[in-house]
């Protein structure tokens, strides 16, 4: 099972450039929040507060990495991951959920998730997982 955790090279440091964010998420601080971290460390960032919203911007634009929330109102986060790799919409996906929803978490990375995250997280933590999914090579 991956899970992200805080790797102390990792902190604070970003692979900034060419990598093109889309952060899915109903909870508009959360989703502002998290933009604004990473757009602050050079990501090219885009944002969408449910998933019928982020299908539509996958179809018109190409995302090297979606962080996607799970539960959402509408199209919810594992049916918008399975349209993700049945379409190929993006490269690769970081699941975002609650304690909870453990086994649901888990079951994302059998659908083609690359990593998940439990909420609440730290900043840290989100970017030590994206740079981890950002290195890892593409199937």
């Amino acid at each position: 099972m991956k899970l992200c955790y805080i790797i102390a090279n990792f902190i604070g440091k970003t692979m900034p450039g060419k990598a093109k964010l889309l952060i899915v998420d109903d909870e508009d601080t959360l989703r502002l929040l998290v933009r604004s971290e990473l757009e602050q460390r050079g990501y090219d960032v885009d944002e969408a507060d449910s998933g019928e919203t982020a299908l539509e911007k996958m179809e018109t634009d190409h995302f090297t990495l979606v962080i996607l929330d799970i539960r959402m109102p509408g199209i919810d986060g594992m049916e918008v991951l399975k349209r993700i790799r049945e379409k190929n919409l993006a490269e690769k996906v970081i699941m975002l959920t609650g304690v909870d929803e453990l086994k649901i978490a888990r079951d994302s990375l059998q659908f083609g998730a690359n990593d998940f995250l439990t909420k609440p997280y730290e900043i840290r933590t989100l970017l030590a997982c994206i740079n981890r999914v950002l290195k890892e090579k593409t199937n």
